[in-house]
């Protein structure tokens, strides 16, 4: 996996943060979404590595349960964790028990469970109130 999360990485659009990131996510039936961060001059207007590879997912029929696996590598050589507004989308799509895989550039990397980033989740339960 690090072999194509690296190859990945080459293609992230980063001009101005220079924090290139890789995601691809990997369904209970053996399917592979990928995507990179694609940023521009507003930022905002930019997206994540792990929401662009979710978007393609669901463009492509993905639904909630069906994810296995969430992979990630951040170009900076360290270990990094989703950003908040990436986990409220992987709370959306995936299990609380999905494998959440984070890499360095050195091939290091920490697993978590969906559960351990996204303790709280604000989830459609929460709009039933």
């Amino acid at each position: 996996m690090i072999q194509e999360l690296t190859k990945l990485l080459e293609s992230a659009y980063t001009p101005i943060s220079n924090f290139p990131v890789a995601a691809i996510v990997v369904t209970k039936d053996g399917k592979f979404y990928k995507g990179v961060n694609v940023e521009d001059a507003s930022l905002r207007a930019g997206v994540c590595a792990e929401r662009n590879a979710l978007f393609s997912g669901i463009t492509n029929g993905l639904k909630k349960g069906m994810i296995e696996s969430i992979h990630i590598l951040v170009g900076s050589g360290s270990i990094s964790t989703p950003c908040f507004v990436c986990r409220q989308m992987i709370v959306e799509l995936c299990d609380d028990d999905t494998l959440i895989r984070c890499y360095s550039t050195d091939g290091n990397y920490q697993d978590f469970l969906v559960r351990d980033l996204c303790p709280h989740p604000f989830d459609e339960q929460d709009l039933k109130k």
